[in-house]
């Protein structure tokens, strides 16, 4: 065609002819990357954790979402392949990842945590490609294991050999996690802490310049699960030992967003007598903080129903895997410096 016989055109094709074979090839290679790269997110902070006998390595993406890399996500999972040549991410069955696939495993695996499990591709600092999970998927798969091998025990069966190191390396996985929370591990990793400015766009959507007008919104369910976890007497007229302000204060709001309880509390302080003029929740926006908070409620109070009667610590042990408390990040701890809230009374050991 004539275009194709243009000055600039031949010019092309003689550069090209002029290319060796190796850089043909690098140049091909350097478009593949730079298509690959094209809308997908870079690290914004990385970093690495010991995690049990095993070094994880993190990042966090501009969403703020945690990830652990694929390799050393699996190691921690007492898996040690590499992925299938070429596609660099495990394959996956019916969208089931490979490390789920298994038939003994399918009666312990949720659909919310299939929707969970979905490899995220991202360039890291460096600018090579890698591939992650959620980091917050890691304890709930582990504990698909455990759940395994806690039923084959009830049975009174044994344990298939080939799970053993696994379900070995998931138990470590959770002890370890026990302990502290794999957000808050990612954040101290990779130093990553929630931006001021940040926090201040935060405040604004959960909490309100105006009080609402109070309606009840904390569940009486949700206080009797708390009482039969404390080995606490629920009382009819829904009297609640003054801890439990604490309880609210760390299982609650502490976990809704960063710094919406600093404000939360400037806004309604804690009186001399001990009391506050307004409920908390009555300064939280209608459109995302007050639904925000039902939605936590009901995560809680679902959460809270697969553990026995006086199984508290058990419970707050696994709150503190799945659900970041704020109040332990570094810009958090800042604000609390200058909160001039009166102190919290020390939460009691457990009655039951």
């Amino acid at each position: 065609m004539k275009d194709q016989d243009t000055p600039q055109a031949r010019g092309g094709r003689a550069r090209a002819d002029a290319l060796t074979p190796e850089q043909k090839k690098e140049i091909a290679r350097m478009g593949a990357v730079a298509r690959w790269e094209r809308g997908t997110p870079r690290a914004t902070h990385e970093g690495a954790f010991v995690l049990g006998d095993v070094v994880v390595s993190a990042a966090v993406l501009p969403t703020r979402q945690r990830l652990l890399t694929q390799a050393t996500f699996l190691r921690a999972l007492g898996r040690s392949r590499s992925p299938k040549g070429g596609t660099g991410v495990y394959s996956t069955v019916d969208g089931i990842p490979f490390f789920l696939q298994a038939e003994v495993l399918k009666p312990f695996i949720t659909e919310d945590l299939l929707m969970s499990t979905a490899p995220v591709f991202f360039i890291d600092k460096s600018g090579k490609k890698s591939v992650g999970y959620d980091a917050r998927v890691l304890p709930n798969v582990a504990d698909v294991y455990l759940k395994y091998r806690d039923a084959c025990a009830k049975e009174g069966k044994a344990v298939t050999p080939r799970y053993e190191p696994l379900i070995k390396a998931c138990d470590a996985v959770v002890r370890h996690l026990a302990q502290v929370g794999i957000v808050a591990m990612v954040d101290k990793a990779t130093g990553f802490q929630e931006d001021a400015a940040l926090v201040a766009q935060t405040i604004e959507l959960y909490v309100a310049k105006e009080l609402r007008q109070w309606v009840r919104t904390f569940p009486r369910s949700f206080f009797q699960e708390l009482c039969r976890l404390r080995g606490v007497t629920f009382r009819d007229d829904m009297k609640l030992p003054k801890y439990f302000g604490h309880i609210i204060n760390d299982l609650v709001y502490n976990r809704l967003a960063p710094g919406v309880r600093q404000e939360l509390n400037r806004r309604s302080p804690v009186q001399p007598t001990g009391g506050r003029r307004n409920k908390l929740h009555q300064w939280l926006t209608e459109g995302i903080g007050h639904p925000k908070l039902l939605h936590h409620l009901g995560l809680l109070e679902g959460m809270s129903r697969a553990f026995a009667d006086g199984e508290y610590d058990t419970f707050h042990a696994r709150i503190d895997q799945t659900m970041i408390s704020y109040s332990k990040l570094p810009l958090w701890n800042q604000v609390e410096e200058i909160e001039s809230a009166p102190e919290q009374p020390r939460l009691p050991p457990s009655t039951a």
